[in-house]
């Protein structure tokens, strides 16, 4: 390398290196202590370059634990690439880590002990290349290292001022011949362009006219396109609100016709007094009425015909002594204990929205499962209850038919094309004979309003949901 020292050659900057090893290891003691330097040197390129080349070889010395943190992901590269690819992050280091800068110092002084030995004893170098010698004494600190730094700074800039003085002359003789070759091609350039720009004048005169008349044409068609789409926006929207109110009546229409379909075939059943039909109805009233009766004799505890005076005051005692019976009376409509005191109602029948009811308990499942879970836990009310018990699911846009559930003692139904469950559930309650009970479990606000016009009682899902949940 540059700048090593040579005592075969007589060089003046050799001296005991053992000597100045000791006193360049105390400087940089000191100033490892000391902590960075209080002014920081403007490097230049050379210098820089020799500094980050001794930091990389440096770096392979040192142990995993000296090596900053910021140079660690390159200390596993060779000492070329890692100068290559982290030059700007050993030379930071350098300068703001005097730790490190002290090890490198180690380094340089190993490798060039003769360089180190001078500069610590402030001997002339000049038979050095002056940028090592600025590099070394910067990372060691030696006495007048800033002007070691200083006077590469200036050779370097002498070294760019030669080389660009000569590249100067030699340019300024290529461009006065290509001055006199770009003159003559100017010239010439020139008389083809008078005739080329006659030329795209003549034609810019044509475009101007036809721009105009393009320009107009093209007004009066934006002005009719607008209009289009104001009559269209206004078309749009008249539609839109046609067909919403039609949708909204056409609904309103085909309830009222459902229902009066059901009201004309309840007239026109009891209108043909079908005796089948009649006994039936009549046997549910007359089941209703007996259950009822049955069930108010046991609430009441009444005493059998013919009993004692003394029967009825024991019968009264006992009645005062039992806790009282749960009633519906003081319950809100959401409490399952509600719903638990209909079904207590001997003959009641229990209608239930299927969908409705599943996607408020438990929307997440699949629908098959949804049914299938409704329909188990209904078996098991109409199991403990003695109700009749009907659940109903939209069915009408399936292409294929449904596989009904199994539940003993549940009636599962699906409703047909172009029509809704609800409109099931209303053709159920008006097949009802008047005065049977009847719970039809719905959310919809309108399917309860014309169910218990028919004298039907409303229940919220959330009610049967509960009281399948304490089953």
């Amino acid at each position: 390398m540059a700048g090593r020292c040579d005592r075969n050659r007589g060089d003046r900057g050799c001296v005991d290196a053992g000597a100045a090893g000791s006193v360049v290891a105390s400087e940089a003691g000191e100033d490892a202590a000391a902590g960075p330097p209080a002014e920081s040197a403007q490097l230049p390129a050379q210098v820089r370059l020799r500094v980050v080349a001794f930091a990389a070889q440096r770096l392979s010395e040192l142990a995993a634990t000296d090596v900053p943190e910021a140079l660690r992901r390159v200390s596993r590269f060779t000492p070329s690439k890692r100068a290559r690819l982290a030059g700007v992050a050993l030379g930071a280091a350098v300068d703001i880590d005097p730790v490190f800068r002290n090890s490198v110092a180690e380094g340089v002084r190993a490798a060039l002990p003769d360089l180190a030995a001078a500069l610590a004893a402030g001997s002339p170098v000049d038979a050095a290349d002056p940028f090592d010698v600025a590099a070394v004494a910067y990372l060691l600190r030696t006495p007048g290292w800033q002007q070691l730094v200083s006077v590469a700074a200036a050779a370097a800039e002498a070294a760019a001022n030669s080389t660009a003085s000569r590249d100067t002359a030699d340019q300024l003789a290529r461009l006065a011949g290509e001055l006199d070759e770009a003159r003559n091609a100017t010239r010439a350039e020139r008389a083809a362009h008078r005739a080329q720009l006659a030329t795209a004048m003549a034609e810019l005169d044509s475009v101007r006219r036809s721009m105009r008349q393009g320009s107009e044409a093209q007004r009066r068609s934006e002005q009719a396109r607008q209009a289009a789409e104001a009559e269209r926006d206004e078309a749009r929207a008249a539609a839109e609100k046609a067909a919403t109110k039609s949708s909204t009546e056409l609904r309103r229409l085909r309830a009222r016709i459902y229902e009066l379909e059901a009201q004309a075939e309840h007239a026109r059943k009891a209108g043909r007094g079908t005796r089948s039909t009649d006994d039936i109805r009549l046997w549910l009233l007359l089941d209703s009425v007996t259950n009822a009766a049955a069930g108010l004799r046991r609430e009441l505890a009444l005493p059998p015909p013919g009993g004692r005076p003394a029967d009825e005051v024991a019968a009264s005692l006992a009645t005062q002594l039992q806790p009282e019976a749960p009633a519906a009376l003081g319950l809100a409509r959401e409490d399952p204990g509600w719903l638990d005191a209909l079904l207590a109602v001997p003959g009641t029948h229990l209608l239930v929205d299927g969908y409705n009811v599943t996607k408020t308990g438990f929307p997440g499942v699949p629908l098959e499962a949804q049914r299938g879970r409704l329909v188990a836990g209904l078996a098991a009310l109409a199991a403990r209850t003695a109700a009749e018990v009907t659940v109903v699911f939209d069915g009408a846009e399936r292409t294929a038919p449904l596989a009904a559930p199994s539940g003993r003692g549940v009636r599962v139904l699906f409703s047909p094309a172009g029509r809704t469950a609800d409109d099931v559930l209303a053709q159920l309650v008006w097949a009802e004979p008047t005065g049977r009970p009847i719970a039809v479990v719905s959310a919809d606000r309108e399917v309860v309003a014309r169910i218990e016009r028919a004298g039907a009682r409303g229940v919220p899902p959330v009610a049967l949901l509960g009281l399948l949940g304490r089953a």
